[in-house]
């Protein structure tokens, strides 16, 4: 109970905020846009580098971590994709939709806040690892799988480096890679940036849960719920599990790591699912769904999680 009070209600209350903010009319489609500037582009970004900079390699590069949570990652995209083609005969790209949707957790806006106040500053190294795996797997392999449908006849080299200049232009994984080289050379940060640093990451994660809260609060379920339905048990059920039987091979369950990895492992759908789905107009319905529904049963499956994890 602790654990829900100190950690779950205060993340979950600031999205309560944002999509009240936006459901009353606060705040419009413009603030939306502009918070979710600011966060992806600025705040996050320093957050990551700033943390980065300052975290030796070894710390954030851990094989065996990366290794078990690509593992699980990678095993409900699998069954993500399985279930559209048995539930709706999908081709690749709607198949693909559905495992990212299946899979890619809120590790950026939700997850990196949560560690944060679950673990304190020992908790962000693992978290920005999971970033990593889950950018790799989702928006370099799940957008390469979408384009080899969308884009047949180009080959598939060029759309692999299509979908790796997706990642290379997002800039939370150029903030990661940027602060992993910085701390590998040892590059020197002066004090009046490093104070810039920790102010501007210091609104990272209330703004990118705000951010988040504004995102769902102008989205609706129409339709698609069958294979949202799916997408959510995966997600927030099978995931989880998953990582939970699979991570012992590599790390500790009850070290940081271990925890930080079952806690990301748990997250709801990351809205990249939908604005993947809207760029390129397949499965929109579901994968809004699979959003907002993840979304709000997270809120009592990520808390039990923080309770068993007795994180106080």
């Amino acid at each position: 109970m602790q654990a829900i009070l100190n950690v779950a209600f205060p993340i979950f209350g600031v999205i309560l905020a944002g999509f009240l903010a936006g459901r009353w009319r606060i705040l419009g489609p413009e603030a939306t846009t502009a918070l979710n500037a600011f966060v992806s582009y600025f705040a996050l970004p320093v957050l990551f580098f700033g943390t980065l900079a300052r975290t030796p390699v070894a710390a954030v590069l851990d094989p065996a971590l990366m290794t078990g949570f690509t593992i699980a990652v990678v095993a409900t995209f699998v069954v993500g994709m399985v279930t559209t083609r048995l539930v709706s005969r999908g081709g690749l790209a709607a198949m693909s939709l559905q495992g990212i949707a299946a899979s890619w957790g809120n590790v950026g806006y939700m997850g990196v806040p949560l560690c944060l106040a679950a673990f304190g500053e020992q908790g962000l190294p693992p978290a920005m690892l999971t970033v990593i795996v889950t950018a790799v797997v989702s928006m370099v392999f799940g957008v390469m799988l979408i384009e080899l449908e969308v884009a047949a006849g180009h080959g598939p080299v060029r759309t692999f480096l299509r979908a790796a200049f997706n990642v290379a232009r997002n800039p939370l994984p150029v903030s990661i890679g940027l602060g992993i080289l910085a701390s590998w050379i040892g590059l020197p940060i002066p004090l009046p940036v490093e104070k810039w640093l920790d102010l501007m990451g210091a609104a990272a994660a209330p703004c990118a849960l705000f951010a988040i809260g504004l995102f769902l609060s102008d989205k609706s379920i129409k339709s698609g719920l069958a294979e949202a339905g799916l997408a959510t048990l995966i997600k927030l059920l099978l995931q989880p599990l998953a990582a939970l039987l699979i991570l012992p091979f590599f790390v500790p369950i009850d070290s940081i790591a271990g925890k930080v990895a079952l806690l990301m492992a748990s997250l709801p759908t990351a809205a990249n699912a939908f604005v993947l789905a809207k760029q390129f107009d397949i499965s929109v319905e579901q994968n809004t769904a699979s959003v907002l529904l993840t979304t709000a049963f997270s809120v009592v499956t990520v808390s039990a999680l923080l309770v068993w994890l007795r994180v106080t």
